[in-house]
């Protein structure tokens, strides 16, 4: 399952300039809390879909349905026509060039699946948690601090449930002091450097990693 989401990010990340027709669009592949507003609106609309923030091919499917019975352009997308038919107001702009940065960074972080966990490191030799963390947001013009406490202290808090792909989830070994930091994918799974495995995918239902959550950020 991990090989095929690394392949399917991987594949995304080379389309990350849509056609123009349609750049404005939610579409299949994307995940959040915006592709759960439209699941619910489809819902409330009669159309037989599981709210679940993933935009896969059973919300393709009842999109496509909803095209066609409000003669609307039948094509999948969730573009400005049918979001505003949808959820009553204006696409949000801001909305598509988010998703495709994310695609950007999660396919980086996962090139590096392997690199050995290295101490201090910070470059695809060898990389420690914020280290990791640090290279991949700098592959994409972002910079952070150095340290997971201190990264920990960027962007805006967002709470378990509003989890997206590329938000930064941390951990505290003691319970008290942040210590670790990994790159939210999706599904409650998230890319870090492992002490044991080097940059690898763990879940944040592990007991280990749900005792010692203590929070997320979104840069």
């Amino acid at each position: 399952m991990y090989r095929f989401l690394c392949m399917f990010l991987l594949a995304a990340a080379c389309f990350a300039f849509p056609a123009t027709g349609d750049a404005a669009a939610f579409r299949l592949g994307d995940h959040g809390e915006a592709i759960m507003e439209l699941q619910r609106a489809l819902a409330v609309s009669g159309y037989d879909i599981t709210v679940d923030g993933d935009f896969g091919p059973a919300t393709e499917a009842a999109l496509r349905s909803y095209q066609k019975d409000h003669g609307l352009e039948v094509d999948g997308l969730a573009g400005p026509a049918v979001y505003s038919a949808l959820l009553g107001r204006d696409f949000p702009s801001i909305s598509r060039g988010m998703i495709d940065g994310n695609r950007r960074l999660i396919a980086i972080a996962l090139q590096y699946m392997g690199v050995p966990y290295v101490y201090g490191g910070s470059s695809p030799s060898g990389f420690d948690c914020s280290g990791f963390v640090q290279y991949v947001y700098r592959q994409c013009g972002i910079e952070l601090p150095r340290t997971a406490d201190i990264q920990a202290e960027v962007g805006t808090p967002v709470t378990r449930e509003e989890l997206q792909p590329g938000d930064l989830v941390f951990f505290a070994g003691d319970y008290v002091n942040i210590s670790h930091v990994g790159i939210y994918l999706h599904d409650d799974e998230f890319v870090h450097a492992s002490t044991t495995y080097g940059i690898a995918i763990d879940s944040l239902d592990r007991d280990y990693r749900r005792d010692h959550y203590m929070g997320a950020r979104r840069i």
